[in-house]
């Protein structure tokens, strides 16, 4: 797949699952590209959990239904109306879970360019989700980034040191299709925001030249 049909083709997957096991050496080549992600300092703070375990994945599923409940209650009566209709995870649909974590202590505390921004440990992580993403889309294979969750509940269930930091609860699997938008804009929930209304020039707040706006109004891959 052309990587930009697979940026295009990404989603965060809820409700398209299909049953069928990821073979091994698929799931080798998925979490390979995450591994070879950039990082700041080459510091590969990463660690993945496979997940297949059921009790598992139940405990973690009852935990997102409590997170969900406490969210829903924040909304207003329209809002919650649409959110009911909204699902938010796959954690049993799917057939692996993994949790991706993050050790800000490998390789010692003075790690190549983190002196002045030490988040970068986490952001390396996250790129290397983004690669884990774009390959398993590459391979058919979707996945859903699971976030209504506490993670010191996660921690505590997959025992997870307390120097390691939780970055996310991952749901992979075949799917049926993927949609041609993503579910929450199918549904209604957002929509997204032009190109040209996120980019500034030279400063915060300095819309684009003309030029430079109509090739980002008008760009499509």
């Amino acid at each position: 797949m052309d990587l930009y049909e697979a940026i295009k083709g990404r989603r965060d997957i809820r409700s398209y699952f299909r049953p069928d096991p990821i073979p091994d050496n698929v799931l080798a080549k998925i979490l390979l590209a995450a591994h070879l992600g950039p990082s700041v300092g080459y510091s590969q703070p990463w660690n993945f959990i496979i997940i297949k375990d059921i009790e598992i994945k139940k405990k973690i599923k009852e935990e997102v239904e409590k997170q969900r409940e406490r969210y829903r209650q924040l909304l207003d009566e329209e809002r919650r109306k649409l959110f009911d209709t909204i699902k938010i995870e796959g954690i049993m649909e799917s057939s692996v879970n993994i949790v991706v974590t993050c050790d800000p202590n490998r390789f010692g505390p003075h790690v190549l360019g983190r002196i002045t921004m030490p988040e970068t440990c986490q952001y390396s992580t996250v790129l290397a989700i983004e690669n884990l993403w774009l390959a398993a889309r590459a391979e058919n294979i979707g996945v859903g980034w699971i976030s209504f969750l506490d993670k010191n509940v996660v921690k505590n269930l997959l025992s997870i040191p307390d120097n390691i930091e939780f970055i996310a609860y991952l749901a992979l699997g075949y799917v049926t299709s993927f949609p041609e938008k993503p579910e929450l804009e199918e549904r209604g929930w957002n929509k997204r925001l032009p190109l040209s209304s996120v980019i500034f020039e030279n400063r915060w707040g300095n819309k684009p030249n003309d030029k430079l706006k109509k090739e980002l109004d008008e760009v499509k891959i």
